[in-house]
């Protein structure tokens, strides 16, 4: 029997330092953001924070869901079809339930109507069931269920200074099957011109910049490696979404260009826990790691846009239970 460490550990570990060792920073919240918290009678969240760490997760010993938690991999497969779709509207994925951006589009809309028509102004639920009842092109969904700037158009549609839209995922998959070992195979979430005062006044929106800005794939020993930075990661909440769903796009990858899938390497700049998880962190960290699942995907599909929900099927996920905690919504102007 191998003696070898259960690979969750190094997310189990790296709570644990951050707990310990980590350094308490106050969190920018816009006013809107503010006034909630107000309204709710709850103290403003801080997080505690460490800078500069690494994970790597092997394939070969299992699909890196977390199994100390149960995480809602359903949301994962289903966003990450959303980016590589290349679409920012979050339509789709209100139409399938998952409500992982909801908040993003509706303080777009609600911090509008409060500086413009206070009448028209609706709460989050009632703001997400008019996206879902509406039609894809409808005018009020084109306009407010539309982030503007995501992964996904980053990825697959970057706006090139004349006009033209870069596929750079496209561009690291022909490359990888016609030269393979070239070390250019990298993709950027990060566009000034999106972020903050740094953005073009038509392209300001109140989603934060990019989290997980950059990845990049190589080949080592004839295996596909991807490497992802974050440059900011809410390790309770984000992480285990972030680490499966790179895992599952270096499998994805990995299939369409014919070459075994090595590691996803995790790379962090600022890396933290929210003041109002670390009750739940304790919790976890109370767990044992059981057997990581695996993940099949259709074998058939040899494309990368020709993936559905369908092709995923994951095997021996037995998680302890979830854990909840609530979600802080930070960024904006």
């Amino acid at each position: 029997m191998s003696n070898k460490r259960h690979p969750e550990y190094q997310y189990l570990d790296l709570l644990r330092d951050i707990l310990e060792n980590g350094s308490d920073k106050k969190i920018f919240l816009t006013p809107e953001v503010q006034e909630l918290y107000k309204k709710r009678g709850e103290d403003l969240p801080f997080i505690r924070s460490v800078f500069g760490r690494m994970m790597r997760f092997d394939l070969s010993e299992g699909f890196p869901l977390l199994t100390t938690k149960k995480v809602f991999y359903r949301g994962i497969i289903e966003e990450l079809l959303w980016f590589l779709s290349g679409d920012s509207n979050i339509k789709y994925l209100v139409d399938r339930d998952i409500h992982i951006w909801d908040e993003w589009a509706w303080k777009k809309y609600h911090k509008y109507c409060l500086e413009n028509d206070p009448e028209k102004d609706l709460d989050q639920e009632t703001f997400i069931a008019k996206l879902k009842s509406e039609p894809t092109d409808s005018e009020f969904v084109k306009k407010w269920g539309d982030l503007v700037t995501i992964y996904g158009r980053m990825w697959r549609k970057w706006p090139g200074s004349d006009g033209h839209l870069i596929d750079q995922l496209g561009y690291c998959i022909q490359g990888l099957k016609d030269k393979p070992y070239r070390k250019s195979y990298v993709v950027s979430a990060w566009n000034p011109d999106f972020i903050y005062s740094m953005a073009s006044p038509e392209n300001k929106n109140e989603v934060p910049p990019f989290c997980h800005t950059t990845f990049q794939f190589s080949v080592v020993n004839d295996k596909l490696n991807l490497g992802m930075y974050q440059r900011s990661a809410d390790l309770f909440l984000g992480v285990p979404f972030n680490i499966a769903s790179y895992a599952l796009l270096l499998q994805m990858v990995s299939q369409v260009v014919g070459i075994p899938a090595g590691e996803f390497i995790h790379f962090f700049g600022d890396v933290h826990i929210y003041s109002n998880h670390f009750e739940q962190v304790k919790e976890q960290l109370a767990r044992e790691p059981r057997s990581f699942p695996r993940m099949k995907l259709n074998p058939e599909v040899k494309d990368i846009d020709d993936f559905r929900y369908e092709d995923f099927k994951l095997e021996g996920y037995d998680p302890h239970p979830a854990i909840k905690a609530p979600v802080t919504n930070v960024g904006g102007f």
